[in-house]
């Protein structure tokens, strides 16, 4: 149970931070920055929801608290520490994955296939949802280079992987199921 009666503490004043098991690290700590942009793409999530509705607006509420839920296993190191902890981490789940793979075949239904790149746009929705993939990317390439370092859950890595290829298709799907993509021209301004 999470009970913030304070916003301010002061304890973050020397550059230091406490993560999920009470250790205290550098503001500027690998696992910060991973769950830090992690809470970044959950903003620009948040952006995005606002020109959407229905089962997409539906969609990507519950990728955000799936975003919760990685920032939570991220911000607690030390996995084969768990059954010791006073109450049981939050790690996020290999079905969490499977969800996105199931909407992203599913949405994936009503698009004709891609024969050019697409530039980001289109929709202030796709525009925000392509912003939200690159974001996805970024955190997605931190997690991965804290896992080279540091125990990490490879369900969370999976998810991040598989949420940016989400939010391609979702833009997609948001320009009027591809038909106004913005493609790309190879050398159009030459």
């Amino acid at each position: 149970m999470v009970v913030l009666n304070k916003i301010y503490t002061r304890t973050g004043d020397a550059g230091e931070t406490a993560l999920g098991n009470g250790d205290r690290v550098a503001k500027y700590s690998a696992r910060v920055t991973a769950y830090g942009t992690v809470d970044e793409l959950n903003a620009t999530l948040g952006l995005a929801r606002l020109h959407t509705a229905g089962t997409m607006d539906s969609q990507l509420a519950a990728i955000q608290n799936d975003l919760f839920d990685i920032g939570a296993d991220l911000c607690r190191p030390e996995m084969e520490k768990d059954a010791e902890a006073e109450y049981p981490p939050l790690r996020l789940a290999p079905t969490q994955v499977d969800r996105l793979e199931a909407e992203i075949d599913e949405m994936n239904k009503a698009l004709t296939p891609l024969r050019s790149f697409i530039l980001p746009g289109g929709s202030p929705a796709a525009a925000h949802l392509h912003l939200c993939r690159t974001v996805a990317r970024r955190a997605e390439r931190l997690v991965v280079e804290l896992s080279g370092a540091e125990d990490v859950n490879p369900a969370a890595v999976k998810f991040l992987n598989r949420l940016s290829d989400w939010f391609f298709v979702a833009a997609r799907v948001c320009n009027d199921n591809g038909a106004t993509d913005v493609l790309w021209v190879p050398g159009a301004n030459r």
